[in-house]
């Protein structure tokens, strides 16, 4: 009697690939796009919108597929969030802002520790916040026999009312060493206030946090923040132009998106300059003249982060074989990206309202939020600093600082 063959073993599912998450994105920007205006007038936590994001499998889109991830690399990932802050700014900040804080353990934990990390927040599909840029005053790590105690009290633009993990930069009481440290929201001793009241980026769920005697395990502290590049190595400082690159995603989403919309009511409208005279006709050469410059200047602003985004992805597949000199090659072409890509945003977000006129400024179409979005975010991540840090490296080759985004 003959033995049975084996049943054929079943075909793993495809692992999604770039065009896959670029259609999930354009399905989730639409959906967000629809009632955009209604809930930015409303100013509510982003419980919902952050449940969109996680129903379209954008949460883990960075994750590897052996953890039931989206296996997507990082310029998808910018992608991604450019494509959502074109129709919600605040939404597409707050996942970038996931996407290079569930990543901080690659950069600075060890790798088995960065590996249940990412583990977890895989299988439960953790939503991340907090921030670890410097700022005072300074949350205190304290060793303890169990491991540490967390206090202090901080305020983070990003993410900390609806996120499931909060990574956030300590400094050990003891040494003085910053270390970045995750934590749970829901654990005692923890306080997160609504208190941001921002007048731009209102779904980005900031506030502050206060941490009273807060319990933190040894393997929740992932590793230095240190500026001394015996404990800093290359690898880790590109935790710096990873960040900025997603304000530079957020900064040209905005750009596009104001002049998409802007260009819809134009081409049904009329020009605020000629009543008589369909706005976007050749009889108006001041509207086509103001969408030309406003297309140039998001067009060069886009080329530069596309070359940012070529660096730094090169930089990421080198891992430990990065060069100090490399690292700071990156670090200066984001500089650039991102000095390009606030002005696009600062511009366009102003301009749009002028070629449209008075009834832009009905709160019914709402096109003041691209404004106030682009206002707040430029505030909030100043780009001076990167016209020093281009300065001083086109002069003299001075590297930039690490100095991380909030």
């Amino acid at each position: 009697m003959g033995v049975a063959p084996a049943p054929p073993r079943p075909t793993p599912p495809p692992v999604p690939d770039r065009p896959h998450w670029l259609r999930v994105a354009r399905e989730t920007a639409d959906d967000l796009a629809t009632d955009a205006v209604a809930r930015e007038q409303a100013g509510k936590a982003p419980f919902d919108e952050v449940s969109r994001l996680r129903e379209a499998g954008l949460l883990t889109l960075l994750a590897p597929a052996a953890l039931g991830g989206g296996d997507a690399d990082w310029p998808t990932a910018y992608a991604v969030v450019r494509e959502l802050a074109g129709a919600d700014a605040a939404i597409g900040r707050l996942l970038g802002c996931h996407y290079v804080l569930s990543w901080s353990a690659r950069l600075f934990a060890e790798p088995a520790l960065a590996a249940r990390l990412e583990q977890r927040s895989a299988a439960e599909q953790w939503c991340w916040g907090g921030g670890i840029a410097r700022q005072e005053p300074r949350l205190m790590l304290v060793p303890s026999e169990n491991g540490y105690v967390l206090d202090g009290r901080q305020s983070y633009p990003t993410g900390v009312l609806v996120a499931d993990r909060l990574v956030v930069r300590a400094v050990r009481a003891d040494t003085g060493e910053p270390l970045a440290v995750v934590t749970d929201p829901g654990r005692e001793g923890v306080r997160i206030d609504d208190d941001a009241d921002p007048f731009g980026q209102r779904l980005a769920a900031g506030g502050s946090v206060e941490f009273d005697g807060v319990r933190v395990d040894s393997d929740e502290v992932l590793g230095s923040l240190s500026l001394d590049e015996d404990l800093l190595s290359p690898a880790a400082s590109l935790a710096s132009p990873l960040g900025r690159l997603v304000s530079v995603q957020v900064c040209l989403g905005l750009a596009e998106g104001v002049l998409a919309e802007a260009r819809e009511y134009s081409r049904i409208g009329h020009s605020s300059w000629h009543p008589d005279w369909p706005a976007g006709s050749p009889q108006d050469p001041r509207t086509l003249t103001e969408y030309g410059e406003l297309t140039v200047l998001t067009r060069g602003a886009s080329a530069l982060a596309a070359e940012a985004l070529t660096a730094l992805d090169s930089g990421l597949q080198r891992g430990a074989d990065l060069t100090y000199d490399e690292g700071a090659e990156i670090s200066v072409l984001v500089a650039v990206a991102e000095a390009a890509a606030a002005r696009a945003a600062r511009e366009s977000t102003a301009r749009a309202l002028d070629i449209i006129g008075a009834r832009s400024a009905s709160a019914r179409l709402g096109l003041d939020r691209f404004w106030r979005d682009a206002r707040t975010h430029t505030l909030q991540e100043p780009v001076a600093q990167r016209f020093r840090d281009v300065g001083g490296y086109f002069l003299s080759g001075e590297h930039p600082p690490f100095t991380l985004p909030t």
